[in-house]
């Protein structure tokens, strides 16, 4: 199902991005990389051919649209058209709303959500033209289930769940798929950033998933083109139960993960 397929995944140096990238040519698929970071897009690259698959590289700031544009229109010369645009790029700063300076929220948006929906139009041509498909974002738990010191990340991964399933409807019927995946936190050098002190990481650490595992739940939700994943199964649980019972949500939220 998955061979020769032209998956194109954004953030795809580290983290979920780099495994995705991985089992999927293991599958025989063809993952295109892109990020900031040329020298790890290369070692992703370089691991992906030792074990006989085959890949594209090239450096993409999804800030920046023209280079969204001209990416898209170099993958579409050297490969052929994206069967499947992965929306993985991202980051976040935890801190508290009183603290942040706006540049970190206007950077989170333009990163998380703007990033996403520039991509999204530099492939839905020709997905359209096709009339086939698959757009995967890669949202968070985050934008179910908001704690403290993630004001500006909740709210962009908030917005992410919110274009994914509009969209979701405005291409019904069209032969295009749009999925999200909403994973909890994860054991990547996403922390590095967003918690340098460790203090959340402290506090949600007996929860962390390894990237192997949300990797194989992305490409599993390719091959099945399933709408909406969250995971891991506790968190899954605890937003059920905070749309169920928000009062007590908040109160368990603001003691938890307020601890220093």
């Amino acid at each position: 199902m998955l061979k020769d397929k032209i998956v194109w995944i954004t953030g795809a140096g580290s983290g979920i991005g780099a495994e995705t990238a991985k089992r999927l040519a293991a599958l025989g698929a063809v993952p295109i990389l892109t990020g900031r970071n040329m020298d790890k897009l290369e070692k992703t690259a370089a691991d992906i051919a030792a074990a006989g698959g085959r890949c594209g590289v090239y450096r993409l700031d999804v800030t920046d649209n023209d280079q969204v544009q001209d990416v898209a229109r170099r993958i579409q010369a050297d490969f052929g058209p994206v069967d499947v645009l992965v929306n993985n790029a991202g980051f976040g700063i935890f801190e508290m709303f009183r603290d942040a300076p706006l540049d970190h929220f206007e950077a989170m948006m333009d990163t998380n959500y703007m990033g996403m929906v520039r991509c999204t139009k530099a492939v839905l041509p020709s997905f359209l033209a096709r009339r086939t498909g698959h757009i995967v974002n890669i949202a968070s738990i985050a934008g179910k289930f908001a704690t403290p010191k993630s004001t500006g990340y909740s709210a962009s991964k908030h917005a992410v769940l919110g274009f994914t399933n509009a969209l979701r409807l405005e291409l019904k019927g069209t032969g295009i798929a749009v999925s999200a995946v909403n994973p909890g936190p994860i054991d990547t050098p996403f922390f590095e950033i967003a918690d340098p002190e460790g203090h959340y990481v402290r506090n949600v650490r007996w929860f962390m998933m390894r990237p192997e595992k949300v990797a194989a739940r992305i490409v599993k939700v390719i091959e099945t083109r399933k709408a909406e994943v969250d995971m891991p199964l506790p968190a899954a649980i605890g937003v059920r139960l905070y749309h169920l019972f928000p009062r007590i949500g908040d109160r368990v939220a603001g003691t938890w993960l307020n601890r220093k």
